[in-house]
């Protein structure tokens, strides 16, 4: 289970006046549910995202995973404990194939069978993917993919994804929905998704509205989404 207790984020600009980005949020996801939290641009969302995975450190309140206080942790003492992030836009590494780097977020020694088993699940030709470069040759929407079929692989307690929809085709979006709707019915781990999508927020458990750096909303994704949908199938987020 994560807990957020108070916690905030502030920065200080050039200009020198402090900028409240995080507001003593207070939160609690459970273990094995889909959770979704959305907001209008520029309300915190993929800050809130990156506090949990330890890229950035709050200025106030303290994070919690399965009782134990992470908040001082580093991203690589985060992803020990078995937290995953998913970044907005993906990282490229040069030199890397794409077998080498499924391999290292597995933590084992993959066959190329293995490996091509975790591109198929993200809609890849394998044959076409598993002795590329992890570099600027791949489109956002090929890198995107791979990097969820990282994810996969390592198969963590707690995944992050930072608007995982960014950057990717029709296509590989319906895709997308696909894996995240397996991973849920698995119910073997926990799923954070920052997303305005309307299909994400419809798999969803619970459903997170964040704006101004506060949680404006929160409940059960069927009792919530009916009134942040609009009429034209938008949703309607809080200024």
């Amino acid at each position: 289970m994560l807990e957020l207790r108070d916690l905030s984020f502030e920065v200080t600009p050039e200009n020198g006046a402090k900028k409240e980005i995080i507001r003593n949020i207070n939160l609690t996801i459970e273990d094995h549910s889909l959770t979704a939290i959305t907001g209008p641009n520029g309300g915190g969302k993929s800050t809130l995202a990156k506090l949990i995975m330890g890229i950035e450190k709050p200025t106030g309140g303290q994070i919690l995973y399965n009782g134990q206080d992470i908040t001082n942790l580093s991203v690589t003492d985060r992803a020990k404990f078995g937290i995953s992030f998913a970044f907005q836009q993906p990282v490229r590494f040069k030199g890397i194939k794409v077998k080498d780097l499924i391999t290292l977020a597995s933590g084992t020694k993959l066959s190329t069978v293995d490996a091509c088993e975790y591109l198929s699940k993200v809609g890849l030709c394998a044959r076409d993917y598993i002795n590329r470069d992890v570099d600027a040759s791949l489109s956002g929407g090929e890198l995107k993919r791979i990097e969820i079929a990282t994810i996969i692989a390592r198969n963590t307690p707690l995944s992050v994804f930072d608007e995982p929809e960014a950057g990717i085709d029709l296509w590989s979006f319906n895709n997308l929905i696909k894996v995240f709707e397996d991973m849920k019915s698995a119910r073997e781990n926990s799923l954070i998704i920052i997303s305005h999508q309307e299909r994400i927020l419809n798999i969803a458990d619970n459903i997170i509205v964040i704006a101004d750096g506060k949680v404006k909303e929160q409940g059960a994704a069927k009792n919530l989404l009916p009134h942040l949908l609009s009429g034209t199938g938008g949703c309607k987020f809080y200024q």
